[in-house]
């Protein structure tokens, strides 16, 4: 006689607890082994500490920005651009606080530290963290577009998005060829190249730095999705992480358009995708575009 099958489907992990143990096994006997992680600012997990709070100590998080003079400067300076500027100008942090709001002070302060963080010297990445940075501006104003979605993790994941590539450039051997190497195919993505060269690429390194970090798991899978675009629409993944990899696309091209840079590859075959999960059309982009580049004048 037969057995019958067990009628009790197997439980299988969330891809975002898989993406988490992955990256622990990787980090114990795989690729992942020779990857240096440069430690969390200390003044970073007291934020993130503070920041879980049902009601956040606004003390506790200027007394941070005060013992750190370029996140004094960050602030003060952000206070008194155009975007702000409203009476006289602000000489202190917490007058920069109070003008700033609690979110746009975060989001500035955990800037400045994971900047401090991690080294970008190579000449290969002249100008990785003014990207993040516009990156993360540009996630935080689409944050405000999209119904449900939260701006202080969208400027998040728009920081940490790369950070595998300074990561990968301060441990991993003749990683600025591969740079160079990647951004000149055409027959395979950078990611491919990365993969091929080095065993592993900069969506997984800076997953694992999120993940040693302590962030949010729903930050760590999507900074590991963030270049695995077929993926977008698949009813096995969370939603929160899919909206900030599509969000993240729209991002990247927003970025390209204000620079005059052409469409990238990754645009062309997935805008179509990112935009049905956003429920958005390309009116909404022309319409966002010019406001990305006030919220980039204003960095």
């Amino acid at each position: 006689m037969t057995a019958l099958a067990d009628p009790t489907p197997a439980v299988v992990p969330p891809p975002t607890s898989k993406i988490c143990d992955d990256l622990d096994q990787a980090r114990r006997k795989g690729p992942l082994q020779l990857i240096r992680v440069p430690p969390c600012p200390e003044a970073l997990a007291r934020l993130q500490v503070l920041m879980q709070q049902p009601e956040p100590d606004l003390t506790a998080i200027g007394a941070i920005a005060d013992g750190d003079v370029a996140m004094s400067a960050t602030l003060i300076r952000r206070a008194n651009s155009p975007l702000f500027t409203a009476g006289s100008p602000v000489t202190s942090v917490g007058q920069a606080m109070n003008r700033l709001g609690l979110n746009e002070t975060v989001q500035l302060m955990t800037g400045v530290l994971v900047q401090g963080a991690v080294s970008t010297s190579s000449r290969h990445l002249k100008r990785f963290w003014e990207l993040s940075t516009r990156r993360a501006a540009a996630m935080g104003y689409i944050a405000t577009q999209l119904p449900g979605m939260a701006p202080d993790q969208a400027h998040i994941y728009g920081l940490f998005c790369h950070v595998g590539m300074p990561v990968m450039m301060q441990c991993v051997k003749d990683y600025g060829g591969t740079i160079v190497e990647g951004e000149a195919r055409i027959d395979r993505s950078f990611v491919a190249t990365e993969n091929i060269n080095h065993k592993t690429d900069h969506a997984v390194v800076g997953a694992l730095v999120c993940r040693t970090w302590r962030m949010a798991p729903t930050l760590v899978a999507a900074v590991r999705l963030h270049h695995d675009l077929p993926t977008l629409g698949d009813r096995g993944i969370e939603p929160e992480v899919q909206t900030l990899v599509a969000a993240g696309l729209i991002a990247e091209h927003l970025m390209r358009r204000i620079e005059c840079l052409p469409a990238d590859r990754e645009w062309k075959d997935h805008c179509g995708a990112a935009m049905r999960w956003l429920s958005i059309e390309a009116t909404d982009l022309e319409v966002w575009e010019p406001e990305v580049q006030r919220v980039f004048d204003n960095l």
